[in-house]
């Protein structure tokens, strides 16, 4: 099976569910298969760790994850418009990773969630992109084939899946949203079983 790295970090559990979500587009191609993982918060208090395992949900990211896997889904909610900081914290401490190349050559995309309509999805996606540009990846977006992408009054956009949680989080995944973020997990899928067999 060719595995796919769902990576993200979720406080409230939005982007939680649109990782669930792209796993769900990457296991319905035949010979993918998604690897589910988070980051550990991270704290203003220089002596405060987190537990090695989380108390709930997948486990945490560990950099061979990055390595043994074939492609890249990565997400953050979004914060003043820019990936959350654990988020941040973890992909900075990928720079082994960036000088061996590990990276290099593997598609990627990127998925967000914001308490506004208009809370920064498309910048904290287009920030997202910056590292995994550095480390030589493959972006993929949506594309105007996606029809969810016409009708969608919520979240998603052609730099990846998004979704509006409200302020409170109350805000349902759409049928618009989920069905893109299936769409972004299958194509991501599908792109990296291409490349594997030396397809282009």
């Amino acid at each position: 099976m060719t595995e796919i790295l769902v990576l993200y970090y979720s406080r409230h559990g939005s982007t939680r569910r649109l990782a669930e979500l792209i796993a769900s587009g990457i296991d319905s191609v035949p010979g993918a298969h998604a690897r589910l993982r988070t980051v550990p918060p991270v704290s203003t208090v220089s002596e405060a760790t987190a537990p090695d395992i989380p108390g709930n949900g997948p486990p945490y990211a560990e950099l061979r994850d990055l390595e043994e896997c074939a492609g890249l889904a990565l997400g953050s909610p979004t914060r003043f418009g820019n990936m959350a900081a654990p988020m941040k914290y973890f992909l900075d401490g990928t720079v082994a990773q960036w000088l061996s190349g590990a990276l290099a050559g593997k598609p990627a995309c990127v998925f967000t969630s914001t308490g506004s309509l208009h809370g920064g999805q498309e910048s904290t996606l287009l920030s997202m992109m910056l590292p995994l540009l550095h480390h030589g990846m493959l972006l993929l977006g949506l594309p105007y084939s996606e029809s969810a992408l016409m009708t969608t009054r919520s979240g998603g956009t052609p730099y990846g899946a998004s979704h509006y949680a409200h302020v409170d989080n109350s805000g349902p995944v759409t049928e618009d949203e989920s069905a893109l973020a299936r769409a972004l997990g299958r194509r991501l899928a599908q792109t990296a079983l291409r490349l594997d067999a030396g397809v282009r």
